[in-house]
This record gives structure tokens, sequence and C-alpha cells, in this order.
């Protein structure tokens, strides 16, 4: 088992160096300037050579990749001359340092995401920091209604085999899946947020923190995280219900089932302590794959809903080309797609005894 999460973490790390350079060459061969960007409508040829140098934009193409590369790596390589790109800054770096071979200094750091061109040089590290956050609470909130909704549905469902309910849950199933979200938020908004507001108390718009009527104190509004949690968790909660079905009615189908049955046990205490759980695997794998995809795929619920997240932040970046926002975001949420993962393969291992024999 060991070797098996040590290969998965290499695999993880292949993952991620290869998100880094998509992302690095596809951004790079974007039209503009990037000094230009930064600098906006202010720039003259000094600045413009200045910004050029400082950042590494005067490079060539691999070599700014190279330093892209030292730049995200905790493990990187520092050079002891004050004009290089690489020079060893305690601004820039949060570091400690390991070895120096001549010029070269080796350290252990924090990956640096470099800084925002449209936000006066603030750190991208610190904007995921402010955003990711909401982002993760409304992920969380979302998966966890999905989670629990799911389940319990799926196992009526498959109780209940061919009768009304089931055709209804399938039909009400197949419609969460097709329905974009971006739709879905629209539709949800302007009903429960504008029609009924009267009813639900509920606004169109809103984000975890809000800011009161005299802009002193910050306070946390609970009731602007429903409507977006809703919006976000209805295509896997219709995913959920039908793996879950199939899984347990497959499972119901096993010998050590009829064993059970035979013994005397009731329908749900044979479900209870011998189908649900050897039933979850397949509903783990929507699990995980859904929470890691809605740290991305929040990305129009937020914005339809104002909701001051990573994937708000993201679409302002696109709006405004501010490419290391949009670059460090992507690399941030690929980071957690592979730490889901390898969580999701350990758990495996305490729900099917089978995977430990593999």
């Amino acid at each position: 088992m060991f070797r098996y999460i040590i290969n998965k973490i290499f695999y993880g790390f292949l993952t991620l160096f290869g998100v880094v350079t998509v992302i690095f060459f596809l951004f790079n061969i974007l039209p503009g300037d990037p000094a230009r960007m930064m600098l906006d409508q202010r720039e003259n040829s000094e600045q413009l050579q200045n910004i050029r140098k400082k950042y590494g934009f005067d490079k060539p193409v691999f070599t700014q990749y190279l330093y892209y590369l030292n730049d995200v790596s905790p493990l990187s390589f520092h050079s002891d001359n004050k004009d290089d790109y690489i020079y060893l800054l305690e601004k820039k770096y949060k570091y400690q340092k390991l070895i120096s071979i001549g010029k070269v200094t080796i350290v252990l750091k924090y990956p640096y995401l470099r800084q925002s061109f449209q936000k006066n040089g603030k750190n991208v590290s610190e904007v995921i920091k402010e955003t990711l956050p909401n982002t993760a609470v409304l992920a969380i909130f979302a998966i966890t209604i999905a989670m629990f909704l799911g389940i319990f549905l799926g196992v009526l469902s498959a109780i209940y085999k061919d009768t009304l309910f089931d055709r209804i849950i399938a039909i009400v199933s197949t419609f969460g899946m097709s329905v974009p979200s971006f739709f879905s938020a629209i539709v949800f908004a302007w009903l429960f947020g504008f029609v009924l507001h009267k009813y639900t108390n509920l606004q169109m718009t809103g984000s975890l923190y809000v800011v009161d009527d005299f802009g002193e104190n910050i306070y946390i509004q609970w009731k602007n995280l429903v409507l977006p949690a809703l919006v976000l968790g209805i295509r896997p909660l219709a995913v959920i219900i039908q793996l879950m079905r199939n899984s347990l009615l497959e499972t119901l189908n096993q010998d050590y089932i009829r064993t059970a049955k035979a013994k005397g046990l009731t329908t749900f205490q044979v479900i209870r302590k011998h189908a649900l759980k050897n039933s979850l695997n397949p509903v783990i794998t929507a699990i995980s794959g859904w929470f890691a995809s809605m740290l991305a795929g929040a990305v129009f619920v937020e914005y339809i809903f104002n909701w001051n997240g990573l994937g708000k932040e993201i679409v302002n970046s696109l709006n405004t080309l501010d490419l290391p926002v949009i670059m460090g975001s992507v690399l941030v949420i690929a980071s957690l797609f592979v730490f889901i993962n390898l969580l999701v393969d350990i758990l495996y291992s305490w729900l099917d005894p089978r995977v430990k024999l593999e």
C-alpha cells in the first residue's frame, strides 16, 4: 500500500508538471505585452524596459518557462547576482536555505505564483488566499447536500425499484444532469431571490461576508450561501442518486446478501450492515471528482450570484488579462485535484478490502 501511495504521489507531480507546462505556453502565446498590461496607460519606453528586465520578459520564451518552473517549484535554484531574475530576494520568496554551490543557492520554499498585473503588484498567493476559502465553503456545502440527499434518494430508489417513485427520481435526475449550472443559477436567482423573495428572504446576489450599512463591520451572511450551494449541488446530486441506485441494486444481487436475508435479517438491516458500505465505491469516486471539479466549475455560479470566490476572480482576471492570477488559480485547482484523488485512493482501501490485496 505504501508503494502504491508513493507511485500516486509521483504521478501526481508529473500531472502538475504537465499542467504548469500547458498553462505557461498557452498563456504566453496570447497576443499582448505583459509589461504593457502591468503599466496600463502609464508606460514609457524606460519603464517598459525596466519591467521586462525585472520580470524576465526580455528573455526567450523557454528561459521564461524555466524561470516559472523555478518559481512554482518548492525546491528551487537561485543566483547571488542581484541583476538576475532568480536572485534570492527575501521580499519575493519565503524560503529555507539548504545548500550553496558556488554562486548558486538551493532553497526549500513556498511556491511563488508571482504578482498580479492589475492589483498594484499584489502577490497572486494573497489573491488566492482571500478568495479560495469562500469557494471551498461553497463547494463543501454543495457536495454535502448532494452527498447525503443523493445517497438517501438512491437507496430509496433501489428499494422501490420500478415503482412510480423510482421513475420520478429518474426523471428528476436526468433533468438535473442535463441542465447547465449557469442556466440553473439564473433561474434560481430570479425565482427564489426575486419572485419569491417575500417568502424566502433570499437575495439574488451576495457573498459570504457582508459589510454593514456604515461600512465599518464585516459579518457572515449565511443565507447568501443557500442558492449558490443548491445550484452547484444539482448536477452531482443527480449523478450520485443514479450511481447509488445502480450500485446498490448490483450489490443486493450478490450471494452473501441472499445469505443474510435467509438468516432472517430485514431489508433495512441487510442494507445498513452489508450492502451499503460495499456499494459506496462508485459514489465515493463521483463525490471526489465532483468536489474537485466544483472548485473550477463554480466559476459561472459565483459570477452570477456575485459570490467573492476563486471562480469569480478567474472571470475578472480573464476580462482584464491578468495572466499571473489565471495561471496561479489553475495551478492551485490542479493541485487540489491531485490531492483529493490521492485521499480517495486511500479511502478505497478502507471501503473495499480487495484493494489491499491488489
